[in-house]
């Protein structure tokens, strides 16, 4: 089983990690603030206070023997940047770091990270997005140009099957799965019928996947 080491305790660090812990995964959480090393010892496996930009300490405590790092540190750049080179060299297979800026991620890839995410831009856009249309009920960005999002059947897509509502053809987009209730059905079939209230998970261009919220709301 994987084990995670989560570094920065913050709003985001902090449920990263307590949602790792709550499916079952080892996680150590370091945070130089003692306060919040407190306020989450008892969510994860192991919690604490350490500098986070001293290699001996990082060293002592096992970091090297860790699956993933997630270096989730708010405001504080140069520890975040320090946070993700110590843990890269040390040989952690795969690093997450938290950007405040496209600038920030630049140099996160730079020295090693292998994602970079932008918790509140992200958050920003999946509400702007749930905003424009009420059918819209999550939307991810996969790259600049292309993304997934979970949307109501329309009313015209009702009690009809893929084959016959030509999706690619007519919206550009993709059906990746479609949930009923509670199942989920991966990768449908051209003949599976989309039932009334359906949640369809589909991908496409930021282009026409704008047109079909449009068309949703």
């Amino acid at each position: 089983m994987k084990q995670f080491v989560v570094i920065g305790c913050g709003r985001f660090g902090a449920s990263v990690a307590r949602t790792l812990h709550s499916q079952g995964y080892d996680v150590l959480a370091i945070d130089n603030d003692e306060e919040k090393v407190q306020e989450i010892s008892e969510s994860v496996t192991y919690a604490v206070q350490a500098n986070v930009e001293d290699e001996n300490v990082l060293k002592s405590l096992g970091i090297r023997n860790f699956d993933v790092a997630v270096i989730s540190i708010g405001s504080d750049i140069q520890a975040s940047i320090m946070a993700t080179l110590i843990v890269k060299e040390m040989g952690v297979k795969t690093v997450i770091a938290k950007a405040q800026s496209d600038v920030h991620a630049k140099v996160l890839y730079k020295i090693g990270a292998d994602r970079v995410v932008f918790p509140e831009r992200d958050m920003g856009v999946r509400v702007a997005h749930n905003l424009v249309s009420s059918n819209v009920l999550d939307y991810i960005e996969l790259a600049p140009n292309y993304s997934i999002i979970e949307i109501f059947a329309l009313k015209e897509w009702e009690n009809k099957t893929l084959k016959e509502l030509r999706l690619p053809a007519k919206y550009g987009i993709n059906v990746m799965a479609i949930k009923q209730n509670d199942s989920v059905n991966i990768s449908p079939y051209a003949d599976d019928i989309v039932k009334p209230g359906d949640v369809l998970i589909v991908i496409g261009s930021n282009e026409d996947l704008s047109k079909l919220e449009k068309k949703a709301d």
